[in-house]
Protein backbone atom coordinates (compact mmCIF):
# COMPACT_ATOMS: atom_id res chain seq x y z
CA UNK A 1 0.00 0.00 0.00
CA UNK A 2 1.53 3.37 -1.31
CA UNK A 3 0.77 6.28 -2.52
CA UNK A 4 -2.28 7.91 -1.89
CA UNK A 5 -3.96 5.10 -0.03
CA UNK A 6 -1.25 4.76 2.82
CA UNK A 7 -2.04 8.55 3.30
CA UNK A 8 -5.52 7.46 3.49
CA UNK A 9 -4.97 4.89 5.69
CA UNK A 10 -2.99 7.45 8.19
CA UNK A 11 -5.67 10.23 8.04
CA UNK A 12 -8.84 7.70 8.61
CA UNK A 13 -6.66 5.65 11.39
CA UNK A 14 -6.16 9.05 13.15
CA UNK A 15 -9.72 10.10 12.90
CA UNK A 16 -11.33 6.89 13.59
CA UNK A 17 -9.25 6.53 16.44
CA UNK A 18 -10.46 9.65 18.09
CA UNK A 19 -13.88 9.19 17.38
CA UNK A 20 -14.14 5.74 19.12
CA UNK A 21 -12.69 7.25 21.96
CA UNK A 22 -15.12 9.87 21.92
CA UNK A 23 -18.00 7.39 21.51
CA UNK A 24 -16.89 5.10 23.99
CA UNK A 25 -16.30 8.06 26.43
CA UNK A 26 -20.00 9.31 25.11
CA UNK A 27 -21.22 5.98 26.27
CA UNK A 28 -19.61 5.55 29.58
CA UNK A 29 -20.65 8.65 30.96
CA UNK A 30 -24.50 8.67 29.87
CA UNK A 31 -24.34 5.40 31.47
CA UNK A 32 -22.07 6.26 35.13
CA UNK A 33 -23.23 10.01 34.95
CA UNK A 34 -21.26 12.89 35.48
CA UNK A 35 -18.57 12.18 38.56
CA UNK A 36 -17.77 15.38 40.31
CA UNK A 37 -19.98 17.99 37.82
CA UNK A 38 -18.83 21.36 39.37
CA UNK A 39 -14.99 20.35 38.56
CA UNK A 40 -16.30 18.94 34.77
CA UNK A 41 -18.02 22.22 34.31
CA UNK A 42 -15.47 24.50 35.05
CA UNK A 43 -12.97 22.74 32.76
CA UNK A 44 -15.26 22.76 30.27
CA UNK A 45 -15.87 26.18 30.44
CA UNK A 46 -12.12 26.92 30.59
CA UNK A 47 -12.00 24.48 27.43
CA UNK A 48 -15.08 25.81 25.71
CA UNK A 49 -13.79 29.87 26.34
CA UNK A 50 -10.61 28.96 24.77
CA UNK A 51 -12.18 27.41 21.70
CA UNK A 52 -13.80 30.79 21.34
CA UNK A 53 -10.95 32.70 21.70
CA UNK A 54 -9.32 30.58 19.10
CA UNK A 55 -6.90 32.51 16.59
CA UNK A 56 -8.53 31.30 12.65
CA UNK A 57 -5.26 30.66 10.62
CA UNK A 58 -7.30 29.17 8.31
CA UNK A 59 -7.25 32.18 6.24
CA UNK A 60 -2.98 31.51 6.36
CA UNK A 61 -2.70 30.17 2.73
CA UNK A 62 -0.64 31.47 -0.65
CA UNK A 63 2.88 30.88 -1.45
CA UNK A 64 3.97 27.83 0.23
CA UNK A 65 3.40 24.65 -1.47
CA UNK A 66 0.44 25.80 -3.09
CA UNK A 67 1.75 25.57 -6.42
CA UNK A 68 -0.82 23.88 -9.10
CA UNK A 69 0.96 21.61 -11.25
CA UNK A 70 -2.17 21.62 -13.72
CA UNK A 71 -1.03 24.70 -14.66
CA UNK A 72 2.11 23.42 -15.71
CA UNK A 73 0.97 21.46 -18.37
CA UNK A 74 -0.74 24.14 -20.73
CA UNK A 75 0.65 26.38 -23.52
CA UNK A 76 1.76 29.96 -22.45
CA UNK A 77 -1.22 31.71 -23.11
CA UNK A 78 -2.75 29.23 -20.57
CA UNK A 79 0.23 29.87 -18.30
CA UNK A 80 0.29 33.74 -18.44
CA UNK A 81 -3.67 33.55 -17.05
CA UNK A 82 -2.61 31.24 -14.19
CA UNK A 83 0.10 34.13 -13.64
CA UNK A 84 -2.87 36.82 -13.62
CA UNK A 85 -4.85 34.39 -11.28
CA UNK A 86 -2.37 34.39 -9.30
CA UNK A 87 -1.35 37.54 -9.48
CA UNK A 88 -4.94 38.36 -7.89
CA UNK A 89 -4.16 35.91 -4.99
CA UNK A 90 -1.22 37.93 -4.26
CA UNK A 91 -3.58 40.85 -4.18
CA UNK A 92 -5.27 38.95 -1.54
CA UNK A 93 -2.79 38.65 0.99
CA UNK A 94 -1.96 42.03 0.70
CA UNK A 95 -5.52 42.54 1.97
CA UNK A 96 -4.93 40.42 5.59
CA UNK A 97 -4.00 36.59 3.94
CA UNK A 98 -0.24 35.62 5.10
CA UNK A 99 1.32 34.26 1.70
CA UNK A 100 2.40 31.06 3.14
CA UNK A 101 1.52 28.08 5.67
CA UNK A 102 1.42 28.48 8.43
CA UNK A 103 4.49 28.83 10.93
CA UNK A 104 5.25 26.65 13.98
CA UNK A 105 4.31 29.40 16.50
CA UNK A 106 1.06 29.50 14.41
CA UNK A 107 -0.37 25.83 15.07
CA UNK A 108 -1.36 26.27 18.69
CA UNK A 109 -4.61 28.48 17.76
CA UNK A 110 -6.50 27.27 20.85
CA UNK A 111 -3.25 27.93 23.49
CA UNK A 112 -5.62 28.31 26.50
CA UNK A 113 -8.05 25.18 25.54
CA UNK A 114 -5.57 23.00 24.93
CA UNK A 115 -3.88 23.54 28.09
CA UNK A 116 -7.16 23.50 30.20
CA UNK A 117 -7.92 20.36 28.49
CA UNK A 118 -4.52 19.19 29.51
CA UNK A 119 -4.98 20.38 33.09
CA UNK A 120 -8.68 18.22 33.67
CA UNK A 121 -6.31 14.87 32.20
CA UNK A 122 -3.70 15.75 35.45
CA UNK A 123 -6.12 16.71 37.99
CA UNK A 124 -5.64 14.90 40.98
CA UNK A 125 -6.95 16.60 44.43
CA UNK A 126 -9.77 19.44 44.46
CA UNK A 127 -8.89 21.44 47.15
CA UNK A 128 -6.99 18.67 48.79
CA UNK A 129 -10.59 16.78 48.34
CA UNK A 130 -10.04 13.59 45.96
CA UNK A 131 -11.57 13.12 42.90
CA UNK A 132 -12.85 10.01 40.99
CA UNK A 133 -12.98 11.13 37.03
CA UNK A 134 -11.56 8.82 34.87
CA UNK A 135 -10.00 9.04 31.34
CA UNK A 136 -13.27 8.28 29.19
CA UNK A 137 -15.12 11.19 31.67
CA UNK A 138 -12.06 13.48 30.50
CA UNK A 139 -12.36 12.58 26.59
CA UNK A 140 -16.46 12.98 26.77
CA UNK A 141 -15.57 16.73 28.72
CA UNK A 142 -13.10 17.69 26.13
CA UNK A 143 -15.05 16.57 23.43
CA UNK A 144 -18.41 18.15 24.36
CA UNK A 145 -16.52 21.55 25.72
CA UNK A 146 -14.50 21.70 22.20
CA UNK A 147 -17.52 21.50 19.81
CA UNK A 148 -19.58 23.81 21.55
CA UNK A 149 -16.89 26.71 21.45
CA UNK A 150 -16.16 26.01 18.01
CA UNK A 151 -19.68 26.57 16.84
CA UNK A 152 -19.34 30.32 16.48
CA UNK A 153 -16.64 29.38 14.44
CA UNK A 154 -18.45 27.02 12.09
CA UNK A 155 -21.09 29.88 11.56
CA UNK A 156 -18.45 31.81 10.17
CA UNK A 157 -17.10 29.09 7.98
CA UNK A 158 -13.52 29.29 9.92
CA UNK A 159 -14.09 25.98 11.75
CA UNK A 160 -10.83 24.05 12.89
CA UNK A 161 -9.88 21.11 11.35
CA UNK A 162 -10.75 17.72 12.27
CA UNK A 163 -7.75 16.59 12.45
CA UNK A 164 -6.81 19.28 14.82
CA UNK A 165 -9.44 17.95 17.16
CA UNK A 166 -8.48 14.59 16.47
CA UNK A 167 -5.30 15.33 17.71
CA UNK A 168 -6.78 16.78 20.96
CA UNK A 169 -8.66 14.03 21.85
CA UNK A 170 -5.61 11.05 21.22
CA UNK A 171 -3.44 13.64 23.30
CA UNK A 172 -5.37 14.30 26.14
CA UNK A 173 -6.51 10.60 26.46
CA UNK A 174 -2.58 9.39 26.26
CA UNK A 175 -2.06 11.80 29.17
CA UNK A 176 -5.12 10.79 31.11
CA UNK A 177 -4.79 7.69 30.50
CA UNK A 178 -0.47 7.77 32.07
CA UNK A 179 -1.95 9.42 34.84
CA UNK A 180 -5.34 9.03 35.99
CA UNK A 181 -5.17 5.21 36.66
CA UNK A 182 -2.12 5.48 38.91
CA UNK A 183 -3.83 8.15 41.13
CA UNK A 184 -7.08 6.98 41.04
CA UNK A 185 -6.02 3.62 42.55
CA UNK A 186 -3.75 5.31 45.08
CA UNK A 187 -0.29 3.67 43.27
CA UNK A 188 0.36 7.38 42.38
CA UNK A 189 0.36 8.56 46.17
CA UNK A 190 2.56 5.45 47.59
CA UNK A 191 5.25 5.19 44.79
CA UNK A 192 5.72 9.42 44.28
CA UNK A 193 3.80 10.79 47.27
CA UNK A 194 3.18 15.09 46.67
CA UNK A 195 6.58 16.56 47.21
CA UNK A 196 9.02 17.17 44.37
CA UNK A 197 8.73 13.56 42.63
CA UNK A 198 5.44 14.42 41.72
CA UNK A 199 6.46 17.30 39.50
CA UNK A 200 9.11 15.68 38.16
CA UNK A 201 6.57 12.83 37.41
CA UNK A 202 4.81 15.14 35.64
CA UNK A 203 6.89 16.88 34.01
CA UNK A 204 8.13 13.63 32.41
CA UNK A 205 4.39 12.78 31.03
CA UNK A 206 3.96 16.78 29.71
CA UNK A 207 7.18 15.57 27.80
CA UNK A 208 5.82 12.57 26.88
CA UNK A 209 2.43 14.19 25.38
CA UNK A 210 4.36 16.62 23.75
CA UNK A 211 6.27 13.77 21.92
CA UNK A 212 2.79 12.17 21.30
CA UNK A 213 1.13 15.29 19.68
CA UNK A 214 4.29 16.38 17.36
CA UNK A 215 4.02 12.58 15.97
CA UNK A 216 0.89 13.01 15.55
CA UNK A 217 0.63 16.05 13.61
CA UNK A 218 3.51 15.15 11.45
CA UNK A 219 2.12 12.14 10.30
CA UNK A 220 -0.97 13.76 9.65
CA UNK A 221 0.73 16.53 7.87
CA UNK A 222 3.06 13.78 5.57
CA UNK A 223 -0.18 12.28 4.69
CA UNK A 224 -2.08 15.32 3.40
CA UNK A 225 0.99 16.71 1.76
CA UNK A 226 3.59 13.37 0.97
CA UNK A 227 6.24 15.86 2.14
CA UNK A 228 8.81 13.88 3.39
CA UNK A 229 7.98 13.24 7.50
CA UNK A 230 11.54 13.48 9.28
CA UNK A 231 11.43 17.84 8.99
CA UNK A 232 7.51 17.63 9.41
CA UNK A 233 8.63 15.93 12.80
CA UNK A 234 11.67 18.04 13.15
CA UNK A 235 9.43 21.77 12.89
CA UNK A 236 6.84 20.09 14.85
CA UNK A 237 9.21 19.49 17.57
CA UNK A 238 10.42 22.85 17.47
CA UNK A 239 7.09 24.38 17.58
CA UNK A 240 6.76 22.84 21.13
CA UNK A 241 9.33 24.26 22.22
CA UNK A 242 7.42 27.93 21.49
CA UNK A 243 3.69 28.43 22.87
CA UNK A 244 3.54 24.57 23.54
CA UNK A 245 5.62 24.78 26.10
CA UNK A 246 3.64 27.61 27.85
CA UNK A 247 0.57 25.11 26.95
CA UNK A 248 2.46 22.31 29.13
CA UNK A 249 3.49 24.59 31.79
CA UNK A 250 0.22 25.76 32.35
CA UNK A 251 -1.91 23.07 31.96
CA UNK A 252 0.55 21.43 35.33
CA UNK A 253 0.12 24.51 36.71
CA UNK A 254 -3.44 24.85 36.53
CA UNK A 255 -3.64 20.97 37.49
CA UNK A 256 -1.46 21.71 41.25
CA UNK A 257 -2.78 24.80 41.82
CA UNK A 258 -6.44 23.42 41.85
CA UNK A 259 -5.33 20.39 43.82
CA UNK A 260 -4.10 23.51 46.93
CA UNK A 261 -6.53 25.98 46.19
CA UNK A 262 -9.89 24.85 44.10
CA UNK A 263 -11.17 26.02 40.79
CA UNK A 264 -10.50 29.19 42.16
CA UNK A 265 -7.06 28.67 40.93
CA UNK A 266 -8.13 28.12 36.87
CA UNK A 267 -9.25 32.16 36.37
CA UNK A 268 -5.49 33.19 38.00
CA UNK A 269 -3.71 31.09 35.63
CA UNK A 270 -5.13 31.66 33.18
CA UNK A 271 -3.57 35.13 32.56
CA UNK A 272 -0.23 34.49 31.98
CA UNK A 273 -0.99 32.04 29.11
CA UNK A 274 -3.79 34.69 27.67
CA UNK A 275 -0.78 37.49 27.62
CA UNK A 276 1.66 34.54 25.94
CA UNK A 277 -1.06 33.90 23.23
CA UNK A 278 -1.29 37.73 22.91
CA UNK A 279 2.18 38.13 22.09
CA UNK A 280 2.32 35.62 19.58
CA UNK A 281 -0.51 37.03 17.94
CA UNK A 282 1.39 39.83 17.42
CA UNK A 283 4.85 38.44 16.84
CA UNK A 284 3.10 36.67 13.88
CA UNK A 285 1.20 39.89 12.84
CA UNK A 286 4.40 41.89 12.31
CA UNK A 287 5.56 38.51 10.41
CA UNK A 288 2.64 38.53 8.02
CA UNK A 289 2.84 42.09 7.34
CA UNK A 290 6.58 41.39 6.48
CA UNK A 291 6.00 38.86 4.26
CA UNK A 292 3.34 40.86 2.65
CA UNK A 293 5.62 43.99 1.90
CA UNK A 294 7.89 41.13 0.20
CA UNK A 295 5.29 39.95 -1.97
CA UNK A 296 4.06 43.54 -2.99
CA UNK A 297 8.18 44.36 -3.92
CA UNK A 298 8.10 40.64 -5.67
CA UNK A 299 5.47 42.03 -8.07
CA UNK A 300 6.80 45.36 -8.91
CA UNK A 301 8.16 43.33 -12.02
CA UNK A 302 5.26 42.20 -13.48
CA UNK A 303 3.65 45.55 -12.98
CA UNK A 304 6.31 47.28 -14.34
CA UNK A 305 6.03 44.55 -17.38
CA UNK A 306 9.31 43.03 -16.98
CA UNK A 307 8.20 39.66 -15.64
CA UNK A 308 4.89 37.51 -16.59
CA UNK A 309 2.09 37.96 -13.93
CA UNK A 310 2.09 35.81 -11.14
CA UNK A 311 5.94 34.34 -12.28
CA UNK A 312 7.68 34.99 -8.56
CA UNK A 313 4.76 33.82 -7.13
CA UNK A 314 4.53 30.45 -9.12
CA UNK A 315 8.14 30.24 -8.70
CA UNK A 316 8.11 30.66 -4.83
CA UNK A 317 5.41 28.10 -4.29
CA UNK A 318 7.37 25.21 -6.30
CA UNK A 319 10.89 26.09 -5.15
CA UNK A 320 8.70 25.51 -1.76
CA UNK A 321 7.53 22.91 -2.64
CA UNK A 322 10.75 21.31 -4.06
CA UNK A 323 12.22 22.48 -0.70
CA UNK A 324 10.09 20.50 1.64
CA UNK A 325 10.97 17.19 -1.08
CA UNK A 326 14.42 18.04 0.11
CA UNK A 327 13.59 17.91 3.85
CA UNK A 328 14.00 21.79 4.41
CA UNK A 329 13.02 22.61 7.52
CA UNK A 330 10.80 25.79 8.70
CA UNK A 331 13.21 28.31 8.95
CA UNK A 332 15.15 27.15 5.76
CA UNK A 333 12.18 27.03 3.59
CA UNK A 334 10.94 31.07 4.99
CA UNK A 335 14.64 32.13 3.21
CA UNK A 336 13.89 30.23 0.27
CA UNK A 337 10.31 31.58 -0.60
CA UNK A 338 12.01 35.32 0.57
CA UNK A 339 14.41 34.29 -1.75
CA UNK A 340 12.41 33.32 -4.69
CA UNK A 341 9.99 35.65 -4.48
CA UNK A 342 12.62 38.72 -5.15
CA UNK A 343 14.70 36.35 -7.48
CA UNK A 344 13.56 38.64 -10.41
CA UNK A 345 13.88 42.09 -8.39
CA UNK A 346 17.37 42.70 -10.46
CA UNK A 347 15.82 43.12 -13.79
CA UNK A 348 14.10 46.21 -12.75
CA UNK A 349 17.43 48.26 -13.12
CA UNK A 350 17.62 47.05 -16.96
CA UNK A 351 16.91 49.74 -19.82
CA UNK A 352 15.72 47.24 -22.37
CA UNK A 353 13.67 44.12 -20.36
CA UNK A 354 14.29 40.73 -21.17
CA UNK A 355 11.67 38.67 -23.17
CA UNK A 356 9.09 37.60 -21.22
CA UNK A 357 11.57 38.03 -18.46
CA UNK A 358 13.40 34.78 -19.14
CA UNK A 359 16.55 35.32 -17.42
CA UNK A 360 17.04 31.70 -18.05
CA UNK A 361 18.27 32.14 -21.79
CA UNK A 362 20.41 34.67 -20.83
CA UNK A 363 24.64 34.95 -20.84
CA UNK A 364 26.11 33.67 -18.41
CA UNK A 365 27.82 37.02 -17.63
CA UNK A 366 24.52 39.03 -17.94
CA UNK A 367 22.49 36.80 -15.51
CA UNK A 368 25.35 37.02 -13.22
CA UNK A 369 25.21 41.33 -13.84
CA UNK A 370 21.16 41.05 -12.68
CA UNK A 371 21.46 38.55 -10.19
CA UNK A 372 23.96 40.96 -8.72
CA UNK A 373 21.55 44.08 -9.35
CA UNK A 374 18.88 41.94 -7.42
CA UNK A 375 21.25 41.23 -4.40
CA UNK A 376 21.75 45.03 -4.13
CA UNK A 377 18.03 45.77 -4.30
CA UNK A 378 17.43 43.33 -1.96
CA UNK A 379 19.80 44.36 0.97
CA UNK A 380 18.85 47.73 0.75
CA UNK A 381 15.03 46.43 1.17
CA UNK A 382 16.04 44.95 4.49
CA UNK A 383 15.45 41.14 4.07
CA UNK A 384 18.19 39.04 6.04
CA UNK A 385 21.17 39.03 4.58
CA UNK A 386 21.10 35.75 3.64
CA UNK A 387 18.18 35.95 1.14
CA UNK A 388 20.01 38.73 0.32
CA UNK A 389 23.22 36.49 -0.75
CA UNK A 390 21.04 33.45 -2.10
CA UNK A 391 19.33 36.44 -5.02
CA UNK A 392 22.72 37.55 -6.09
CA UNK A 393 23.92 34.18 -6.50
CA UNK A 394 21.18 32.75 -8.35
CA UNK A 395 23.23 32.77 -11.49
CA UNK A 396 26.58 31.43 -10.57
CA UNK A 397 27.47 27.46 -11.41
CA UNK A 398 25.40 25.09 -9.24
CA UNK A 399 28.94 23.55 -7.23
CA UNK A 400 29.60 27.61 -6.18
CA UNK A 401 25.79 28.82 -5.02
CA UNK A 402 24.36 28.03 -1.76
CA UNK A 403 22.06 25.21 -1.20
CA UNK A 404 18.86 27.38 -1.31
CA UNK A 405 19.96 29.50 -4.66
CA UNK A 406 20.29 25.88 -6.45
CA UNK A 407 16.94 25.24 -5.71
CA UNK A 408 15.86 28.64 -7.18
CA UNK A 409 17.91 28.76 -10.39
CA UNK A 410 16.68 25.08 -11.18
CA UNK A 411 13.07 26.37 -10.78
CA UNK A 412 13.54 29.77 -12.03
CA UNK A 413 14.68 28.19 -15.29
CA UNK A 414 11.89 25.78 -15.54
CA UNK A 415 9.29 28.47 -14.97
CA UNK A 416 11.37 30.07 -17.98
CA UNK A 417 11.38 27.30 -20.34
CA UNK A 418 7.91 26.17 -19.72
CA UNK A 419 6.79 29.72 -20.46
CA UNK A 420 8.94 30.60 -23.02
CA UNK A 421 8.29 29.25 -26.79
CA UNK A 422 11.45 26.89 -26.83
CA UNK A 423 9.45 24.05 -25.45
CA UNK A 424 6.14 23.44 -26.95
CA UNK A 425 5.82 19.77 -25.33
CA UNK A 426 5.38 21.37 -22.31
CA UNK A 427 6.70 20.18 -19.01
CA UNK A 428 8.83 16.91 -20.07
CA UNK A 429 10.37 18.67 -22.30
CA UNK A 430 11.87 21.67 -20.16
CA UNK A 431 12.80 19.02 -17.21
CA UNK A 432 14.58 17.28 -19.86
CA UNK A 433 16.90 20.76 -20.81
CA UNK A 434 17.21 21.34 -17.23
CA UNK A 435 18.46 17.64 -16.78
CA UNK A 436 21.00 18.62 -20.04
CA UNK A 437 22.47 21.43 -17.77
CA UNK A 438 22.71 19.39 -14.49
CA UNK A 439 26.91 18.94 -15.62
CA UNK A 440 27.08 23.20 -15.12
CA UNK A 441 23.92 25.02 -14.13
CA UNK A 442 21.73 23.00 -12.19
CA UNK A 443 22.25 20.67 -9.31
CA UNK A 444 21.10 16.86 -10.44
CA UNK A 445 19.09 16.17 -7.03
CA UNK A 446 17.72 19.21 -7.52
CA UNK A 447 16.26 18.45 -10.99
CA UNK A 448 15.10 15.32 -9.52
CA UNK A 449 13.08 17.03 -6.55
CA UNK A 450 11.60 18.78 -8.97
CA UNK A 451 11.12 16.41 -11.11
CA UNK A 452 9.09 14.14 -8.45
CA UNK A 453 7.32 17.22 -6.88
CA UNK A 454 5.35 17.62 -10.66
CA UNK A 455 5.12 14.19 -11.29
CA UNK A 456 3.47 13.46 -7.91
CA UNK A 457 1.12 17.23 -9.05
CA UNK A 458 -1.12 15.52 -11.20
CA UNK A 459 -2.58 13.33 -8.50
CA UNK A 460 -1.82 15.32 -5.33
CA UNK A 461 -2.06 19.08 -5.58
CA UNK A 462 0.43 20.31 -2.83
CA UNK A 463 -1.27 22.19 -0.43
CA UNK A 464 -0.07 24.51 2.68
CA UNK A 465 0.02 22.72 6.15
CA UNK A 466 -3.12 23.51 7.98
CA UNK A 467 -2.34 25.07 11.45
CA UNK A 468 -3.14 23.38 14.69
Amino acid sequence: MRGPALRGVVVGGVRGAAVALALAGLGHTLWNGLVEPGTALAFGALIACGELARRDTRDARGTRGAYDIRGARDTRAAQDADGARDAGDAGDAQGGRDVRAAAPEDRQPAPLASAGALAYALLGPDAAAPTHHGVLQIVTVVVAAALAGIVPHIARGRAPTADHLARRVLTVAFAAACFQPLYNSGRLERGIGQGPYLVLYLLLLLGLTALCDAVLAAALAAARTGWPYGPLLRDELRAQLGIGSAICATGVVMALGVAVAGLWALPVFCVPLLLTQLSFHRIAAIRTTYRQTITSLARATEIAGYTRPGHSRRVAALSCAVGRELGLLERELTVLEYAALMHDIGQLSLVDPVRAGATAGLPPAEARRIAALGGEVARQSGVPAEVAVIVERQADPYREQPALARIVRAVNAYEDLLGGTRHPGGPLAALEQLRLGTGRDYQPEVVECLARVLARGGRDRVVPVPPG
